[in-house]
């Protein structure tokens, strides 16, 4: 009888690790209409943002080949990789397959990278080598830095705020030299939210917690990622914090094993209103 229970128990414990790790397969492209959700926004036309974060290409189970196919079709304007793309120097070349993908997807006005903390995990030699690879293949990459594009006649600055969680960040250099128009802020992990309060952004876009990874009964993944934000419920999704919009994505790879409970490896389109940065494009806070 003994026996039995055990291999039940065994059976069961197998089926769950299964389940989980199907789980990373199943890849969610959403969609954050701004102007549908914030009803002091206007309809018009949108500038659309495709956000991915959180390769962690030692394990991830969506291919190139289907985030492609989940993808095309659709109209792109800009890409926002937030971080995290990999743990070791021999995933780089895993990185260029996906890099290729994104170029396939022609954004309008390019593609945009932050750093995440274990991309800073490599030495610093190898680090330059997945910062090069980036670069070669289209990305602005941003440590503490802004750059500027102009949409439909509208000013917008996106400015790449370097990791907080290994002590990257420096708000003054990323705001540096930043002149009257819509600010998106790139950054990888969310709990610089909660340090910019005299620092004004229209939106914000992060990952770093997986939406927990394994978020059974509680999200696991958060303990040493962000208590402050767990214990406030900001753990993934569209948050505000002192009214200012900003978006946690649970990521498209996972860390230490390769299994998800709770959550899915997510793509994001962000709609941003190009009335409303017509509108509240004029900021005089810093």
């Amino acid at each position: 009888m003994k026996l039995f229970i055990l291999i039940l128990l065994f059976l069961g414990t197998v089926l769950l690790f299964y389940r989980a790790y199907k789980n990373t397969h199943r890849v969610a492209l959403n969609r954050v209409n701004l102007s549908n959700v914030d009803s002091n926004q206007l309809q018009g036309s949108h500038l659309n943002v495709l956000q991915i974060s959180d390769m962690h290409l030692e394990n991830i189970s969506v291919s190139p080949e289907h985030l492609y196919n989940k993808l095309a079709g659709e109209k792109i304007d800009i890409i926002a990789l937030t971080g995290d793309f990999l743990d070791k120097k021999r995933s780089i070349p895993k990185l260029i397959p996906y890099l290729k993908v994104f170029n396939r997807l022609n954004p309008c006005y390019g593609i945009y990278a932050v750093f995440g903390n274990h991309d800073y995990r490599l030495k610093q030699k190898d680090f330059e080598v997945l910062r090069t690879t980036l670069e070669q293949y289209g990305c602005k990459t941003l440590q503490n830095e802004n750059d500027s594009i102009v949409v439909e006649g509208k000013l917008i600055h996106i400015i790449g705020i370097d990791d907080l969680h290994s002590k990257r960040s420096n708000l003054q250099t990323s705001y540096s030299g930043l002149k009257e128009g819509y600010r998106l802020v790139l950054t990888h992990d969310p709990n610089i939210v909660l340090n910019m309060k005299g620092w004004h952004f229209d939106y914000l876009l992060s990952g770093h917690f997986h939406g927990g990874q394994i978020h059974w009964p509680k999200p696991y993944h958060l303990i040493k990622l962000g208590r402050t934000m767990m214990k406030m419920n900001m753990i993934k999704g569209l948050h505000y914090f002192e009214d200012k919009p900003f978006y946690i994505s649970e990521g498209l790879g996972q860390t230490s094993i390769n299994i998800r409970v709770g959550s899915r490896p997510e793509i994001t389109i962000h709609q941003l209103s190009l009335n409303k940065i017509c509108e509240e494009g004029i900021q005089t806070a810093v």
